[in-house]
Formats: structure tokens, sequence, C-alpha cells
């Protein structure tokens, strides 16, 4: 699919779900993020968006932390979009690259595709509240590409989420996140944007959440009866019954009925 056309719709979800279950090494982080995209313009083409990322790298002049945040961030403005940080095209990354806009972790995601491109091997961090980029290579750097790709320290990412209103730190809100973890990110930003006022977007960014690997019985519990009260009684059945499988039977019966109802409800 990443060489061209459409990428939504139950195909994109389809390859979302394929990417997503190989587990964190396998999972090219730029086509994922733009399959999110691709669910709400369905028009989406993931293949051209991915060279335009491509393009973004050939245009750095030095292949190095500090070029790359040059390039990004100075030459071509990439920063956060404080003004209207609610606004849902700040978490696509097609429009990310389109808008130069953003929020702290798709500029993230930007910045790490752009810097794997050049061989800048850079890692999310998931502090709670502001998501930053942490320096593989040296481990005590970090950026924030939400404020223009600055260089932090650990007191610096610590100065940020006391700013925030954080309390109670641990050094682990600084270690790196995977892929999975991102893109579940990415998706629970959208839900929080969605529901309750736009049920039909929210119905897809449940779904692609209940494909990311790793999640609890209860978050997948929740998740298929959110899509149920979606409408969505058919996918929320057999989201039931996928758990229900995994349970001992005196667990597992009741979903089993539960699923049994929403699929009733659906013929």
């Amino acid at each position: 699919m990443a060489g061209g056309g459409a990428s939504g719709g139950e195909e994109g979800r389809a390859r979302f779900a394929d990417l997503v279950a190989g587990g964190d090494d396998g999972i090219p982080l730029d086509e994922a993020a733009l399959l999110i995209a691709a669910q709400a313009r369905p028009d989406l083409d993931v293949g051209a968006e991915l060279r335009r990322l491509d393009e973004l790298a050939a245009g750095c002049k030095e292949p190095t932390l500090d070029g790359l945040t040059a390039h990004l961030f100075d030459e071509l403005g990439f920063r956060g979009n404080a003004e209207h940080y609610q606004d849902a095209d700040n978490s696509y990354l097609d429009q990310v690259v389109t808008r130069r806009l953003g929020i702290p972790i798709s500029l993230s995601v930007l910045t790490m595709e752009v810097g794997r491109r050049l061989g800048v091997g850079l890692d999310g961090v998931g502090m709670p509240g502001h998501f930053l980029v942490g320096h593989r290579a040296d481990p005590a750097v970090f950026l924030d590409p939400f404020g223009g790709g600055r260089r932090l320290d650990a007191d610096g990412c610590r100065a940020i989420f006391a700013t925030l209103g954080g309390t109670g730190w641990d050094d682990a809100y600084l270690a790196p996140v995977g892929a999975q973890a991102i893109l579940n990110r990415m998706l629970l930003n959208l839900q929080g944007l969605f529901l309750p006022a736009d049920l039909k977007s929210a119905a897809w960014v449940l779904q692609l959440r209940l494909t990311i690997p790793g999640l609890g019985v209860p978050d997948r519990l929740g998740l298929a009866r959110a899509l149920g009260s979606l409408g969505r009684f058919g996918a929320a059945a057999a989201e039931l019954e996928k758990v229900a499988d995994g349970l001992p039977e005196a667990e597992a019966a009741p979903l089993r009925g539960e699923a049994r109802s929403l699929r009733a409800r659906a013929n």
C-alpha cells in the first residue's frame, strides 16, 4: 500500500493492524502514522506522503542532530500549534508536513522519521503531558520539537513537566518508548478530541486502538463497549468474542452473551 493509492477505510485499517502486529522493531512509524491520517482523509496517498518525508530529509545540508534541527525548525519553520492546539489536523502527519504545525507527539514523529532517513537515531520519549525526543547516541540529550527543536537535559524536561502542573516526577518518564506506545498515544489524543461530539471519527479511532497488541482486558472491553455505543454493533461483538476466547469460561460466558445481543441489534 505504501507504494501509492488511497489508504483509508477498511483497507487502511487492515494494513495498520498488520503493521502493529509485528512488534515495535518491525513497525514503520511513518507509514503507520500516515494510515491514521488516511482514516480522516480516505483519499490520502500514503506512498506520496512517504516520498514527501524523503524530500524533507534530502533537503537537509548536514546529516547530524544539529543539522536536522536547523533544517526542520530554523529553515523550514516547523513549530507547535499553541494557538489551535485542539485542531485534529495537528495529529495527522500529512497535515503537519503541509502546515508545518503540530502537537508534541506529531512533531516528534516527524523529527524521528526525518532523522532516521539521515542516519540520526532518535527515540520517542513519552513524558506525561508533553512528548519529547531522545538522542540515541547521547541519552542525556533530549529535543522538544513542539518548542522549536530546542535541546534539553533531564532538568529541562522536568521543568516542562512542572510547568504543565505535573507532580510526582519519575525518571522513567524519560525512558524511550516504542512505536506501539507512540501510535496508541496518538490515537488516545484523537479519541479525546472526537468524543463525544464526532462519533463517526471516534469509531475508527477505537477500531485502530483495538488492533494494537498489549492492551489489557479492561481497556479492550471498554473500547469494544464504546464501539457498541457508537452503533458499530458487529465490530463491538467481534472484539468481545476475542476477549472471551482468552478468558476462563465462567468469565467468558457473559461476554459471549453480550456479543450475541450486539449482533442481534446489528440485524
